[in-house]
């Protein structure tokens, strides 16, 4: 269950980041506030997993999963554009995590 809710609190902050560009600097409060309740649902959600999960690993895979869903999210709805060194960064952030989450005693399922 904690891993479920890791992931509800990966997609919460994801929507939140994706908000916060959105927003343009908070000078689209409606985007901003979806912004910040998003934050806040996110960080309550990641310190009830604490509880269960180490910090290090929670802290990787939600920041690590986050990256990667963040950049898919501006590539396709904001245009950003990403050459091979940012593609190959954030490849290596996504094998971190899976090397944590498969091979790693310290994340226990």
């Amino acid at each position: 269950m904690p891993w479920l809710f890791l992931g509800i609190a990966i997609i919460g902050e994801v929507i939140a980041t994706t908000a916060l560009k959105a927003s343009e600097g908070f000078t689209r409060w409606g985007y901003g506030s979806i912004s910040i309740i998003g934050y806040a649902i996110s960080l309550y959600i990641l310190a009830i997993v604490l509880k269960t999960i180490p910090v290090g690993i929670a802290y990787a895979v939600w920041s690590g999963a986050g990256v990667a869903m963040v950049t898919l999210i501006g590539i396709v709805l904001f245009g950003q554009k990403l050459d091979l060194y940012a593609y190959l960064g954030i490849a290596l952030i996504v094998t971190g995590v899976l090397v944590l989450n498969m091979l790693s005693n310290s994340a226990s399922h």
